[in-house]
């Protein structure tokens, strides 16, 4: 990928914390590709123009050779975005473009990563692929990766269908080979780092059959090489046959030399222990030099050891160049070996004879060579081996040195060993270039060397650095703790060059190791009881150089219960990872705290250089046993899209397989879960935001208890709020729930509220074994509504009380099963209640209509009881209350009583009693209430009381009139009602209305006063000194019997 995404730029966006800006510079052959699986609303890709933010969309393609700076919209961007980069590798028969698959040192760290190549090549030619830094190994589709780099090839198969083979690495072979059309892909986790180089690819003709003894193959060598067969046993008369029918020749050797095809056979059995193949390749280059890239043949006579061996060529004034593909090559001692069996030879021709200028193994420092005027490499590779194809590439320069070997050294602390020619000619310079990393400093230590037999002058070693040389002896002193790039150069005497005199050569070792001053920190964790720690550097680009107990490391990890010594070297803070993990195990449930335990996070060592973090429990649960969590704090809130945590720190639960549970709030005041109970091993991750030291959090984090095996994956008791609604996600929300899992809710409803369960957002697999499953239940109630994936549903259920929310996932064969759910809270309808006092009422309306008819059919017939109660006369009607009669006393027909007979009175009584023989209710006497005296005549003309006779018929209607006093009516004042009982034996006035007989002899006045005036006294006697002015005796008129 060359210098892929080497403009990008991680820069957070002042205006937001949710939002990071990226610029992207991809190169000519890659695309890459930015996207989300949330909806727009929850996340976006934003492309950005001249600071302007233009179209947001959920998937953001940027072609090659495209410049973009574009917005991740997201809450929280590294867990929502995918990362996408797609290569292109077309190769030729002979080298391939680019031939590396690289990644630069600032690839997208810290987001989900997949890397695609496409590789391509003509028809019949394979693809080498080469990793050189890790091998791979064969894996299921299903199998995970432990160190979170997960390989797969894909290729056409014979029956045209594409097949998928997964890998891991660092085990395993280190070699693939591919037909010409495959496509490469890696997938990265957000945590792991991405090496430089990945892999080489090289091309290949297709593999040619093995020798099979007893039968012919046919050879075709490729143009200007040479097939060389040997037999390499003297003793043997096994030999080699090229040709057929009678121009068929047999011998020791024979050499393919034209571009034929050539059939040659063996009279042996075993040919492969007798013979050997070497392919001999002349490259010249003194005139054209068009050889780009240069590498072995392809794996021809496999079960033969093979030598491949390539001449080259160049003018006399000038000097071939040799490019090696990365890391480079690795100088032994001829008498060694290479680990892969893959050995380099490079011979120098000079003018007093054959020079070897040294034997390489792969991957190593030295990345170029040059040779003066003629040379040769040979690759020597045993037989049963796979040939390891390899490109370097072949040019020619200007030289004056015979020979020069280009370094580049590693980082860190290490020892290179690096070997002169042996006996380099007279006057000769042999030259090596060094580039030193950055806050490095080198030693040169001389481990052995043969001095030869000189005519004239010396030899020397001459350093140069920054255009200062520096000349010394092969017994002087070498530098030591130098800082910089810098060259060395070992130049001949005028050497005596006879038989028995060894020539000149030179063994020396270059160490690198790391300038500065390391900060040094002691931490103990013997106080904590399963507690342990890991540092890590989060920019591999960096210098930083971990140590503990002074042995350099890559990942420092301080073990639980330890006490070791750290050092760091040019390590900034910012670009350090303290992570912190705890293992609580419980071995049986009745030797675990029955109370529960209250996770918090301990004050680490102050010495550490950087803050902590991340916190990491791993809880450990017993066979037939599970873990409850619940905030010590009240209840817990977990985070799903439109109620994410407010806080500074958060909290992911997730099983032992890494699957998530859900992420949670510290101490938030919106928490609705009482609860979660869990039926496997968890993991719980505290994570801080920005540079927050959780060391410094103050607090539990969860509470939690282990409890006996509960039958469902996961079970979440939730009480909801009645002001928000509460949003209920499967787990790995928006991600797709665990296959042949279970989850359950359940949610508490207060009595007066119901609750409204609405499905948001649900996705259903197709199922390969079982269903998914969704049910409702009502606690109490052995009914409930559900649906599988294959079923319709209702978005809206109205629940009446607490229920049980249950979900179990199938084994999916396509799609996904995930849930999103809301449930709200109503206060009831009391319908009944209603209806009770709608009928109260209705029946209270009517009571009170009854009352008020009664009330006024009762007036009513008081006032005609009072009046029946009045003296009724013959003439004009004169109501109570009127001012007069309309009669004088003179004129007025109404009897005068002297005195009333018993009976008057009380007729009516005997009347119903049955006293008369007309029967009950028969009495036809003028019925009248009371007697009244009267104390004086009372006439008054029409004329006195200033009215017309029509005025005194009644009172005139709608006119007002005062209420009369009782004394100015004729009805008698209402009796007082004693409040004790009056006892019957007794006799009281007020009833004689009530009672016929009265304790009163017959014929005897009766006591009862028919008017409420006071009577006047008895008139005195008369005497006859009278005076006529005295009043009349009054008279009564009596009634007509």
């Amino acid at each position: 990928m060359g210098s892929l995404l080497i403009g990008l730029l991680l820069l957070l966006v002042p205006q937001t914390s949710e939002c990071l800006q990226l610029t992207v510079h991809p190169e000519d052959v890659s695309t890459v590709t930015l996207s989300t699986s949330l909806p727009l609303d929850q996340c976006s890709v934003c492309e950005l123009k001249d600071q302007v933010v233009g179209n947001c969309v959920t998937s953001l393609k940027i072609e090659p050779s495209e410049n973009a700076t574009v917005h991740l919209n997201c809450t929280e961007p590294h867990e929502a975005i995918s990362v996408l980069i797609e290569n292109r590798i077309e190769c030729t028969k002979t080298d391939c473009t680019p031939e590396r698959g690289n990644v630069p040192a600032s690839f997208l760290s810290g987001f989900k990563r997949k890397l695609v190549w496409e590789l391509g090549a003509p028809a019949e030619t394979n693809l080498a692929v080469n990793f050189s830094d890790h091998g791979l190994k064969k894996v299921a589709e299903g199998d995970k990766c432990d160190d979170g780099y997960r390989y797969a090839v894909v290729t056409k198969g014979s029956d045209a269908k594409l097949q998928s083979q997964p890998y891991c690495r660092n085990v395993g072979s280190a070699y693939l080979t591919l037909p010409n059309r495959a496509t490469l892909t890696l997938l990265v986790s957000q945590q792991e780092e991405l090496p430089l180089s990945l892999f080489t690819v090289m091309p290949q003709p297709p593999q040619k059959r093995a020798i099979v003894p007893g039968q012919s193959v046919k050879v075709t060598p490729d143009p200007n090489t040479r097939v060389i067969i040997s037999r390499k046993l003297a003793s043997s008369d096994c030999t080699v046959c090229v040709g057929e029918g009678p121009s068929q020749t047999c011998a020791p050797q024979q050499t393919l030399s034209e571009s034929l095809t050539t059939t040659v056979d063996f009279s042996c059995s075993k040919p492969q222990d007798v013979f050997s193949v070497e392919v001999n390749r002349d490259l010249d280059c003194s005139k054209d030099c068009n050889y780009n890239a240069i590498h072995p043949e392809s794996s021809i006579f496999r079960d033969f050891d093979r030598t491949f061996t390539w001449d080259m060529k160049v003018v006399s004034s000038m000097a071939f160049q040799l490019d090696f593909p990365a890391p480079g090559m690795r100088q032994i001692p001829s008498s060694d070996h290479c680990p892969d069996k893959h050995t380099y030879t490079i011979l120098m021709y000079a003018r007093a004879g054959t020079v070897s200028l040294g034997t390489f193994c792969r991957n190593g420092t030295i990345s170029r060579m040059q040779v003066l005027y003629k040379g040769r490499v040979t690759l020597m590779v045993p037989r049963d081996t796979d040939l390891i194809s390899s490109n370097f590439k072949y040019s020619r320069t200007s030289g004056s040195a015979s020979a020069v070997m280009d370094a580049t050294l590693p980082r860190g602390q290490t020892n290179t060993d690096f070997f002169s020619a042996h006996d380099i000619p007279s006057d000769s310079v042999m030259k090596w270039n060094f580039v030193v990393p950055p806050m490095h400093n080198f030693t040169i230590q001389f481990l052995s060397y043969v001095k030869p037999e000189c005519q004239s002058k010396e030899v020397k070693v001459t350093y140069q650095q920054n255009k200062v040389s520096i000349e010394k002896a092969l017994t002087d002193e070498q530098p030591t703790n130098y800082q910089g790039d810098f060259s060395l150069s070992l130049t001949n005497c005028d050497a005596v060059r006879k038989a028995g005199v060894a020539g000149l050569s030179l063994s020396y070792r270059v160490s690198v190791f790391r300038s500065g001053y390391p900060y040094h920190c002691t931490v103990d964790l013997q106080s904590f009881q399963g507690l342990s720690l890991q540092i890590e550097n989060t920019n591999p680009a960096s210098f930083c150089e971990f140590r503990m107990d002074s042995v350099v490391q890559e990942k420092i990890v301080v073990p639980a219960g330890s006490k070791v010594d750290l050092s760091f070297l040019d390590c900034p803070s910012d670009e350090l990872l303290l992570t912190a993990t705890q293992t609580i195990e419980c071995q049986s449930l009745s030797s675990c705290s029955v109370n529960g335990i209250l996770l918090t996070i301990p004050s680490l060592d102050l010495c550490l250089p950087t803050p902590l973090r991340q916190f990491r429990w791993d809880l450990r649960v017993p066979e037939q046993g599970s873990v409850e969590l619940s905030s010590p704090q009240g209840s817990l809130h977990q985070s799903v899209p439109g109620q994410e945590c407010d806080g500074s720190v958060s909290l992911l639960v997730s099983d032992t397989d890494g699957s998530n549970i859900g992420r949670f709030c510290y101490r938030s005041n919106q928490g609705t879960i009482q609860k979660v109970q869990i039926f496997s091993n968890v993991t719980i991750s505290a994570k801080a935001d920005g540079t927050k030291d959780l060391s410094q959090q103050q607090g539990s984090i969860f509470n939690i208890s282990f409890r006996s095996e509960i039958t469902e994956t996961l079970i979440y008791t939730v009480s909801p709020l009645v002001s928000t609604p509460v949003l209920l996600a499967t787990p790995s929300w928006p991600g797709a729930m665990k296959a042949d899992s279970t989850i359950s809710w359940i949610v508490t409803i207060p009595e007066e509220y119901s609750a409204e369960l609405l499905f948001i957002n649900v996705s259903q697999p197709r199922c390969e074994r079982s269903h998914t499953r969704v049910a409702i239940q009502e606690m109490g109630s052995s009914e409930e509504q559900s649906f599988r994936e294959d079923e319709q549903y209702n978005d809206k259920y109205d629940i009446q009380s607490s229920f049980y929310l249950n979900m179990s996932n199938c084994e999916p064969e396509h799609g996904t099963f995930t849930a999103l759910s809301k449930i709200s809270l109503q206060k009831k309808t009391r319908k009944l209640l209603s209806i009770i006092l709608a009928v109260v009422g209705a029946l209270l309306a009517v009571m009170v209509i009854i009352l008020a008819v009664v009330c006024v059919v009762v007036r009513k017939k008081k006032r005609l009881i009072n009046r029946s109660s009045i003296y009724i006369p013959k003439g004009p009607v004169s109501l109570p209350g009127d001012a007069s009669f309309s009669k004088s006393r003179g004129e007025n027909d109404s009897p005068v009583y002297a005195s009333i007979d018993d009976t008057m009175v009380y007729g009516h009584l005997l009347a119903q009693d049955g006293h008369t023989d007309r029967g009950p209710g028969n009495f036809n006497g003028h019925q009248v209430g009371t007697y009244r005296t009267f104390t004086s005549p009372m006439e008054i003309s029409s004329k006195e009381s200033g009215c017309e006779l029509e005025s005194m018929q009644g009172p005139e209607k709608d006119a007002y009139r005062p209420f009369l006093d009782p004394s100015e009516t004729f009805m008698p004042a209402r009796p007082r009602t004693p409040l004790d009982t009056v006892d019957s034996m007794g006799w009281d006035r007020r009833t004689v209305d009530n009672e016929l007989y009265t304790f009163k002899n017959p014929g005897d006045p009766n006591p009862n006063r028919l008017s409420a005036v006071e009577p006047l006294p008895p008139p005195e006697p008369v005497d006859n000194s009278r005076s006529e002015s005295d009043e009349a005796e009054p008279q009564y008129d009596m009634p007509d019997m």
